[in-house]
């Protein structure tokens, strides 16, 4: 067998790309099989967390990505211009969770949970590239169904949606009563 250098074959992979990568792929490209990439990576991973290197690898969801690390972003903003940070509100953040939570979801799904519209949120949060459509519900009207992206993975540093806190199923109800309450406060006004 050929000594190949699979770190820098897959550093050039992974830099060159600038998306994540599909564990798959890279192990095809280097004539691996997926165990053995994928123990390249974690090493490659280990390596690039010392403080003198500015990027690292991160795993999304079964693919990797080359990175920069956040604690370089104050010196980049000094050479590019600050990237523009989108801001979510608590009507985007909330939605953002349902769809998270309960993914594929239509938005006469997410209408139900909210009481209320959530086509404005829903477009900003597939704007902002959080969300995306998954697809058709088999239904009449064939409604939409949404889910969240790779993105929506890196802006909350999570590596899988399976990663996201469990709900309290006690704290869950105290919401729904909660909710509950305000609707009934809202008609009685």
């Amino acid at each position: 067998m050929e000594n190949k250098n699979y770190e820098a074959i897959i550093e050039a992979i992974l830099f060159t790309m600038g998306e994540s990568v599909e564990l798959e792929k890279i192990a095809y490209a280097i004539d691996l099989d997926k165990e053995e990439t994928k123990k390249i990576i974690e090493g490659m991973m280990a390596h690039y967390e010392a403080p003198t290197i500015g990027v690292k690898i991160v795993e999304l969801d079964g693919a990797y990505q080359m990175c920069t690390k956040s604690e370089m972003y104050e010196y980049l903003i000094k050479i590019a211009k600050q990237p523009k940070r989108h801001v979510l509100t608590d009507v985007l953040l909330e939605t953002l969770s349902i769809i998270a939570y309960k993914q594929p979801i239509t938005k006469v799904e997410i209408e139900k949970i909210r009481g209320v519209s959530c086509d404005h949120a829903v477009n900003k949060l597939v704007e902002y590239n959080l969300v995306c459509e998954l697809g058709r519900l088999d239904a009449p009207g064939r409604p939409l169904l949404f889910g969240t992206t790779e993105e929506f993975l890196r802006s909350f540093g999570v590596q899988s949606i399976d990663e996201l806190p469990v709900l309290n199923p006690v704290q869950v109800e105290e919401f729904k009563q909660e909710a509950e309450a305000e609707m009934h406060m809202k008609l009685d006004i």
